[in-house]
């Protein structure tokens, strides 16, 4: 097993980004974490320091992605492990999301990741050596959550991608984990962390019941513990033969069996009729 010592963390200031930052400086590791503001960064983990850097980056900015990951591999020498976890969450029905405010999702949550991914890849391969963890949630498995349609397709599109990526940089010795996380308690249905549509459709009960039931009463109830999240991320770098699909919590666990059971029973349901598409 090769060493990975230094990681990168995108969406660090606050949320699981913040405790896995935490978890890594208390241990030893070194750690380049990134936010939108470098003040918030510097806050909650301190300036820059042999051992830790700040680093403020725009996702949305290809080229400071470039930059930044740049300033990380000067100060520390490499990068190891990259952790995609920043991004935001979107709750509304699909007909009351406008395109702008769905392109918007899109562009943090999807194509942040591939900005860094794009710009890490050739570091990671020039060492043959590293560790890509994309953050996707439970929702980018299982879509069944009225008013979290376009933030699911967003994972949904985090989930694919990874797989694919996994695949596609095996042969340089890299190793890809999808983090598929439940219900946390963390700062992500806070204020900031979540965005509302500007326009709202009243016949849309059940979406409304969704997002006030999320904002209301499982926030800061969440069954899962971020620092027990954290803490199995950084067994999973150091096993030899991680997994792809890290599934997190066990309502993430069951939720996923659900999932299954229910493509299981589709399959079976339509498999005699939907499986006559052949030319005779």
């Amino acid at each position: 097993m090769k060493t990975r010592k230094t990681w990168l963390i995108t969406g660090a200031s606050k949320g699981l980004g913040l405790t896995l930052a935490k978890q890594l400086l208390a241990r030893g590791y070194q750690v380049a974490a990134t936010s939108r503001d470098i003040q918030s960064l510097e806050t909650a983990l301190g300036n820059a320091t042999a051992q830790f850097l700040p680093l403020a980056m725009d996702l949305t900015n290809e080229t400071d992605v470039a930059a930044n990951i740049q300033k990380a591999i000067k100060h520390f020498g490499t990068i190891d492990v990259v952790v995609n976890n920043a991004g935001y969450g979107l709750i509304g029905g699909l007909e009351e999301l406008t395109s702008d405010e769905a392109k918007a999702n899109f562009e943090v949550n999807v194509f942040g990741t591939l900005n860094v991914i794009r710009n890490v890849m050739p570091h990671l391969r020039e060492n043959n050596n590293g560790h890509i963890f994309n953050i996707s949630s439970i929702g980018g498995y299982h879509g069944g959550f009225p008013a979290f349609g376009i933030y699911c397709a967003t994972k949904f599109a985090v989930s694919g991608l990874t797989e694919s990526l996994s695949h596609e940089v095996k042969p340089f010795g890299i190793n890809v984990t999808l983090v598929l996380p439940g219900y946390f308690r963390t700062n992500f249905l806070s204020e900031g962390s979540i965005v509302k549509p500007k326009t709202e459709i009243a016949a849309y009960q059940n979406v409304r019941a969704v997002q006030q039931n999320h904002l209301e009463q499982i926030n800061t109830n969440q069954p899962g513990d971020p620092e027990k999240a954290a803490a199995v991320m950084i067994a999973v770098a150091v096993q030899a033969d991680p997994a792809l699909h890290l599934f997190l919590g066990a309502d993430a666990y069951q939720l996923a069996k659900d999932k299954i059971e229910l493509v299981q029973n589709d399959l079976a349901t339509f498999e005699s009729l939907a499986t006559r598409t052949s030319f005779e």
